[in-house]
């Protein structure tokens, strides 16, 4: 027997990363031997923290239809593959940002998430969309 491949797959979750904001710890606390006082510090230092914790409670669902934001397994938003225009990644090996836009507005994210996961899943989803450097 032959089992048919049908075309609707199971929703992905893409796993986490904590890389981005490892990394922006580690430079927030090396802006200290610039001589630009604390501040500075605690600011960086504090966004780098609260990406940290996102990055604990966050989550990406991709579903055939939807880019799906969770927050502690609670749908947070929704952004339909239909309203979509264009995506990009900057900066992908650090991870940095990831760029998409819909008919209504852009949308800049910090990758909190596997980087070559979630490309892999919007190649599948929306490759044609995708902004290129050629």
């Amino acid at each position: 027997m032959f089992k048919i491949k049908s075309k609707v797959q199971e929703p992905v979750t893409i796993s986490p990363s904590f890389q981005l904001p490892i990394i922006l710890i580690i430079l927030s606390f090396m802006l200290l031997f610039l001589n630009i006082g604390y501040w500075p510090t605690i600011v960086f230092a504090s966004f780098s923290f609260f990406l940290l914790i996102q990055s604990f409670t966050l989550r990406i669902k991709i579903t055939n239809e939807a880019f799906i934001v969770l927050q502690l397994g609670k749908e947070i938003r929704t952004f339909p593959f239909k309203n979509w225009i264009s995506w990009k990644f900057f900066f992908p090996i650090i991870p940095g940002i990831f760029y998409f836009r819909e008919k209504s507005s852009p949308h800049l994210l910090p990758i909190l998430f596997n980087p070559k996961q979630l490309k892999d899943e919007l190649i599948k989803k929306v490759e044609s969309m995708e902004i290129t450097n050629s």
